[in-house]
């Protein structure tokens, strides 16, 4: 039914209540808060490294000292799978689509391998810890590892998979990227994107016409040399735009030529003598102007200051100092993420460490937090909420209970067959029923199956998980929410929109995320 993920969900578990296969009281009882809250506070954490400008630094990496289009794949590769692991391969993908699509165009390089490398990358990346996605909060919410184990156990597997993911990118474009830029102008330049604060540094602001805007129209007149010299050299440029200028009429050829006239007779009557100055101890020259309009001097050295200037002289003091509270409140939000992530790494309760630092940063924002809580995807939260709900109702029918006996003992972890039957079905149903629901209805099955053979098993049996159900998504367009962001921000961008097509995507989905997948298993198995 097309009412998209949030609303199925919910009519998934409004039919498991009307039914009567499970209580409202037991609805309510499934809905897991430990997971709700965790997912909540990195929401609001990242939105605040959003406004302190963390992905916009990371954006500026990706482009910084480039060497070329195969360099800033890797770059791409690289950058966006470290931010997915921190900031969730969501949110990486939302901020960092169009600026990739930007840097591909501005370089005449075709935009399809980065917008693939940023989508595969992030869910690659995001796998590397319980904070990258949220099928990673709910196994490390209902297993109990901690963040430092599920780090040292994923990280590995993350780092050689985005390496062998960016291998295989430049294997299958390398003949696209190989094309040098046409710097002879060969094509038509595409319009050129400016950055917001660049259009706003050159606007014309009252701080930036204050000086001009104060000035007597009776001062106009008393200019020094130098800027006498300027506007020659001005008119002389003028003269040589107006003889190149094709003029269509008499009229407009009179018209210069009059204008032109009039602009030398000005600078003809400016007179420029020199003054002695007896006032100080020796004779010193100065210089002031004299006009044949007015008949008057201003020495231009011993001028008083303007109000004009100790009214610029506030205006760049207030703007310092804006620029000083801005530096204080952006090192606080990255000194309390910073904390987060080492109170995460100590063992201390994942979802009450990611509330707090939310809560922390909403205080120290001194502003109405409406703003901010109004960015956070309620919808998400929701489709976890009837998704508990769906799944916990789903497994009192038995069907997942039948189902999984006849495929439990030839998938028991204890065997090379068995992992490999085991990443087979996650695989499957993370592309048919979407990686969180799988997670939820394997998740307590698969430990309990590893559990019998060993305690480490059962920790490993979850790094399985984990890792599969997350490189799954790389499979198709349709097998993460990342691919669907990454795709949609393309084909919305305003100057460089690209239709990133199912097709395509799947040409090299299904090499890629059986190469990593299983390059993955064996160091996952391993640890």
């Amino acid at each position: 039914m097309p009412v998209g993920r949030t609303a199925g969900s919910l009519l998934g578990a409004m039919l498991m209540v009307l039914f009567r296969v499970i209580s409202p009281e037991d609805a309510y009882a499934a809905i897991d808060l430990p997971i709700i809250g965790l997912l909540f506070g990195t929401m609001v954490v990242s939105i605040f490294l959003e406004r302190a400008d963390m992905f916009k630094y990371l954006g500026n990496l990706l482009s910084w000292k480039s060497r070329g289009s195969k360099d800033l794949l890797f770059r791409v590769c690289i950058v966006s799978a470290i931010a997915s692991a921190l900031f969730t391969n969501d949110t990486c993908c939302v901020v960092l689509t169009e600026f990739i699509l930007k840097v591909a165009r501005q370089n005449n390089l075709p935009p399809q391998p980065f917008l693939l490398a940023l989508a595969t990358s992030s869910n690659i990346g995001s796998a590397a810890t319980p904070i990258g996605n949220p099928q990673n909060l709910v196994i490390a919410v209902e297993s109990g590892i901690s963040f430092g184990q599920f780090l040292l156990g994923v990280f590995p597997a993350m780092i050689v998979g985005v390496l062998t993911n960016a291998a295989i990118l430049l294997c299958y474009f390398w003949k696209y990227l190989s094309v040098e830029k046409d710097q002879e102008g060969g094509q038509p330049a595409g319009p050129e994107v400016v950055a917001d604060d660049e259009v706003t540094s050159h606007r014309f602001t009252p701080a930036r016409m204050s000086h001009v805007s104060s000035l007597n129209p009776d001062d106009m007149d008393c200019i020094s040399e130098p800027i006498i010299r300027s506007n020659s050299v001005r008119s002389t440029s003028a003269n040589e735009n107006l003889r190149s200028r094709s003029v269509n009429s008499e009229a407009d050829i009179q018209l210069a030529i009059k204008s032109l006239r009039a602009s030398s007779m000005s600078h003809e009557m400016v007179e420029v003598s020199t003054v002695t100055d007896r006032r100080d101890e020796g004779a010193s020259s100065r210089k002031f102007t004299r006009t044949a309009s007015q008949q008057r001097s201003v020495i231009i050295e011993d001028s008083p200051p303007s109000p004009a200037s100790n009214g610029d002289k506030e205006k760049e003091d207030e703007v310092a100092e804006k620029r000083w509270r801005v530096f204080v409140w952006k090192t606080a939000v990255y000194l309390i993420t910073l904390g987060m992530l080492i109170a995460l790494l100590m063992g201390l309760n994942m979802s009450w460490t990611a509330i707090t630092a939310a809560l922390v940063l909403l205080a120290l924002d001194f502003t109405d937090a409406q703003a901010c809580l109004e960015k956070v995807s309620y919808s998400l939260l929701i489709f976890f909420c009837g998704m508990f709900i769906t799944v916990d109702g789903f497994n009192k029918t038995g069907i997942p209970n039948t189902l999984w006996e006849l495929v439990e003992p030839y998938s028991r972890i204890d065997s090379a067959k068995g992992v490999a039957l085991l990443a087979v079905v996650i695989l499957i149903l993370s592309n048919v029923a979407s990686n969180v629901p799988t997670v939820l209805l394997l998740g307590t099955r698969v430990a309990a199956s590893a559990a019998a053979i060993s305690h480490d098993s059962e920790r490993k049996a979850w790094l399985i998980l984990a890792w599969v159900s997350t490189v799954a998504g790389n499979l198709t367009l349709l097998g993460s929410a990342a691919n669907l962001i990454v795709c949609e921000q393309a084909r919305r961008a305003q100057f460089f929109g690209y239709n990133l097509s199912f097709w395509s995507h799947l040409r090299f989905g299904v090499p890629s995320t059986i190469v990593v997948t299983a390059i993955g298993l064996l160091i996952v198995t391993s640890y």
